[in-house]
């Protein structure tokens, strides 16, 4: 193990600025690593066949997120437009927001700002995805200056944690899917009439997600394609950390084996932690322990003389004070065993 980058005895005098590791996370997130189950392949191929949104629920931090940009990068599209869901969303922020306040002090003041109301218009995930389905030439009179079209193209829309959103939102937002239009009412446009249209040939791919923390309306559920992503089983959850890990058979079995069983550990009913660790944080977890601050080079960490380093690793697995406080009686229990 390596010296701490911080500790409790800070030096005298401040030191020259200390190099810090690269994270190397995004390698946990390439699209290329992802491994889908088969009901999630099944489910993702039937959306595509029939056109409509795909609607993953599943506890957090089993890739619901992930899957939209695996899609995107198996159907060789760009990354996908990702429009994060707020508890004051509705269904127009999904195409567009418009800042009516600067506008208007441009307006009122007849300063060097433009005054066309397309340039006070910023186009959301859904909003892009349509625009990019139209030639640019097309698209010129609701284009605000710096908006940057990249060609005709089909694309990947996120909309994700919808559960957060008020109960209309569900609903609403399918209805603008369905007709496949949206309109800008502050566009003056005579050719436009405010109606921004999507090319059917190339409509967008939806992929919306919720935690399940809500009820979502029945009229909306059955207007989607569901699945529900299960936590992984162990064969699948070593699956998963040889795909993330590249440098995984230079790790002892030994390693992995004890981590991946004590994960396990703490998923099981018997602790009753109120929010168990997903498949993310075991990622982060094993990237910490295989550290040079922690356990590089070790073949079994998992012993009673490391319980110190391992206790301060369970930060990255375990996010709640009540359940942090198990973890490490269970982990001495564990270690002792």
């Amino acid at each position: 193990m390596s010296t701490l980058f911080y500790s409790n005895q800070p030096p005298i005098e401040r030191p020259e600025p200390v190099e810090l590791p690269t994270p190397d996370l995004h390698v946990q997130l390439e699209p290329a690593g992802y491994i889908p189950d088969d009901g999630l392949v099944g489910a993702v191929n039937v959306a595509l066949l029939l056109g409509q949104p795909l609607l993953l629920m599943g506890e957090p931090g089993t890739g619901k997120t992930q899957l939209a940009y695996s899609l995107a990068y198996q159907l060789g599209l760009n990354e996908p437009f990702q429009f994060n869901t707020k508890s004051t969303s509705t269904a127009t922020d999904l195409f567009y927001q418009y800042d009516a306040l600067r506008h208007f002090r441009a307006v009122q003041t007849c300063g060097g700002e433009s005054q066309d109301a397309k340039d006070y218009l910023h186009y959301e995930a859904l909003g892009k995805a349509i625009i990019l389905t139209k030639p640019k030439e097309e698209c010129e009179g609701y284009l605000p200056d710096g908006f940057e079209h990249t060609g005709v193209q089909r694309s990947v829309v996120l909309i994700d944690e919808i559960d957060k959103a008020p109960r209309d939102f569900p609903n609403d937002i399918l209805n603008e899917i369905e007709r496949n239009y949206f309109e800008v009412p502050e566009l003056k446009c005579p050719q436009l009439a405010g109606k921004i249209e999507v090319n059917r040939a190339l409509q967008p791919i939806v992929i919306l997600t919720s935690n399940s923390e809500k009820h979502l309306p029945d009229a909306f559920m059955r207007r989607c394609i569901y699945y529900n992503i299960p936590f992984p089983n162990e064969a699948a959850l070593k699956k998963i950390l040889q795909q993330r890990f590249t440098d995984f058979d230079q790790v002892s079995d030994q390693f992995m084996e004890k981590a991946q069983a004590f994960f396990l550990t703490l998923r099981s009913d018997r602790l009753r932690l109120e929010k168990k660790p997903a498949t993310a944080e075991l990622l982060n977890w094993l990237t910490t322990l295989r550290s040079d601050m922690f356990f590089k080079g070790v073949d079994n960490p998992f012993v009673k003389g490391y319980l110190e380093p391992l206790s301060h690793s369970l930060t990255s697995l375990v996010k709640n004070r009540r359940d942090q406080e198990t973890a490490q009686v269970e982990l001495k229990k564990w270690l002792t065993a």
